[in-house]
């Protein structure tokens, strides 16, 4: 009740200003000018905006945004090729317009939404009857939402609208940003986010602490290119942080180990029966077709039968087998007819339907083991998998990129997360061929974790000095040149999607997403568009 309650007084709030209210006695009722009057309402109101940070249990708002990045680059394909792909083909495809994008308009919406959100909440709770430390961390919390929102909207559009108070009506109409400032925004939020937390006792239950507000830090220094504040904070995380690396990969994302060693910070979930809680994205991204009659049980119980999108591709897997990384391939991709990784005895040759697959490959990270799909009654809306939208070897990655331009010594942090995976460490590595060895690792370690669309826009090929993914796509592009000519039995045999993936990537035009036409409408025309679109 207290949830729906908060998100009323949050679309009220948006809707009109505080001053647009009418002025009489209201009672019984929650409005933002009574609530916020004690700590309970305070967290209430902040957990609501974490949750919103990726809204596991709603796929389209944000899941479905997510995996459509995911399938704009060389690690995805859109996979399900039975079903309309109309919200995914746009960004998957580079034939996005305006009025054409598919559900990447939702991502803008539901970040602002969060935004408005956090600017009332920070504005309610510097006024609230509650203490010192309670202001700290539900303040420091919500800055670090609003850091997280803006991060995400100047990595997907660029220079957007940027506002830290609470608006009416009659000020919604606002001009974009530079780039920039929105940076610098999103900087001064972590900052003053860790500094209210920097005294909050860490507790790994999905709570926003300071170490993510500096792991968040250091990511958005890294895509700025400004190193040394990325290996600052990078090392600040490694150095001091209470995190360890996972020492089996495949634990990262197990369901039964939420909130792991390794975790900064994870989107929660629950496989509680009585409430829909659950991750949506291993239904969004699992095998579509799954049969009883593949697994040896001959049970239903047994069957979670995905919609198949989001399938790697075999570009992906290549990676892997030129680097003989067995464990961490493995725990990424399962091929169709290969045993589940970990659960190879209740899922020994893991099949599905070929027909509406275009890859023969499903994501393992987002795979639910059957025993734990045994003890749900409940599947659809309850599987307890959390999403990492940041961990411990993302930091060590970063900081060895930070290395790389400023003199250190870069390789020790790929070789020490090549170690976990019981890889040979890289020698006598240097200049560009160490650089190109860092962004692959980044793509081995993080695939599926949200970072590849970013990465390969802002990473810099160390031959041409141009952002990696114009290598990639494109008529000339490397990936686009590779699936013209593969041999891949499951790519090439399910033509249904097309093989000349990323041929239309232009790059005067395609390193960000346009701007929804209806927002531009909506500014009446103040909202100026991307370039070329």
């Amino acid at each position: 009740m207290k949830k729906i309650i908060i998100s009323i007084i949050a679309f009220s709030a948006f809707a009109v200003s505080c001053d647009d209210f009418i002025e009489k006695e209201q009672r019984g009722i929650q409005t933002v000018e009574n609530y916020f009057q004690t700590a309970q309402e305070c967290e209430n109101y902040t957990n609501e905006l974490t949750k919103r940070l990726l809204l596991p249990n709603d796929w389209y708002a944000l899941l479905a945004p997510r995996v459509t990045n995911e399938m704009s680059t060389d690690d995805a394909w859109m996979g399900n090729t039975g079903q309309d792909n109309s919200a995914h083909r746009p960004c998957s495809q580079y034939v996005i317009t305006p009025e054409n994008m598919g559900d990447m308009n939702s991502v803008y919406t539901a970040h602002y939404y969060t935004i408005q959100s956090c600017n009332i909440g920070l504005e309610k709770m510097a006024i609230s009857p509650i203490t010192d430390s309670q202001k700290n961390q539900y303040m420091g919390e919500s800055l670090f939402v609003r850091a997280y929102c803006y991060y995400e909207l100047v990595n997907n559009f660029g220079a957007v609208p940027l506002y830290t108070t609470s608006l009416g009506t009659n000020d919604l109409k606002l001009e974009r940003s530079p780039v920039t400032a929105v940076y610098a925004q999103i900087e001064a939020d972590l900052k003053n986010a860790a500094a209210k937390l920097e005294n909050i006792p860490v507790a790994r239950n999905g709570r926003i602490n300071k170490w993510a507000a500096y792991a968040l830090l250091a990511r958005v220094s890294l895509f700025q290119e400004k190193w040394a504040e990325a290996r600052q904070y990078s090392d600040k995380v490694i150095s001091e942080g209470p995190f360890m690396l996972e020492t089996d990969f495949l634990n990262i994302w197990n369901v039964n180990n939420h909130n792991g060693m390794e975790s900064i910070l994870e989107a929660q979930s629950s496989s509680a029966q009585d409430r829909d809680l659950g991750s949506a994205l291993p239904t969004l991204s699992g095998a579509r077709g799954e049969d009883k009659k593949n697994f040896p049980s001959n049970s239903a119980a047994d069957v979670l039968d995905g919609w198949g999108w989001c399938m790697p591709t075999s570009d992906l897997e290549n990676a892997y087998l030129s680097e003989n990384d067995e464990i961490r391939r493995r725990s990424t991709i399962t091929k169709w007819g290969d045993p589940a990784y970990g659960d190879e005895v209740l899922n020994p040759t893991h099949k599905f339907s070929l027909n509406d697959n275009k890859s023969g490959r499903i994501i393992r990270k987002y795979y639910i083991p059957v025993a734990t799909r045994r003890s749900l009654d409940k599947k659809d809306g309850h599987l307890p998998l959390n999403i990492p939208l940041i961990r411990l070897a993302e930091m060590y990655l970063t900081r060895a990129e930070a290395n790389f331009h400023l003199g250190g010594d870069a390789l020790a942090d790929i070789n020490f997360i090549r170690a976990r995976v019981k890889l040979d460490p890289k020698t006598g590595l240097a200049g560009p061929n160490l650089l190109r060895q860092i962004y692959k690792e980044r793509r081995l370690e993080l695939a599926f974790e949200g970072l590849r669309l970013f990465d390969i826009r802002r990473e810099k090929d160390p031959g041409t000095g141009k952002p990696v993914i114009e290598s990639l796509m494109g008529p000339d592009g490397t990936f686009v040149k590779y699936n013209l000519s593969s041999t891949d039995p499951y790519e090439t045999t399910n033509l249904r999607e097309p093989q000349d993936k990323g041929i239309n990537f232009n790059p005067a035009k395609n390193l960000l997403w346009p701007i929804p036409q209806l927002e531009r409408d909506l500014s009446g025309g103040l909202i100026t568009q991307n370039p070329n679109y």
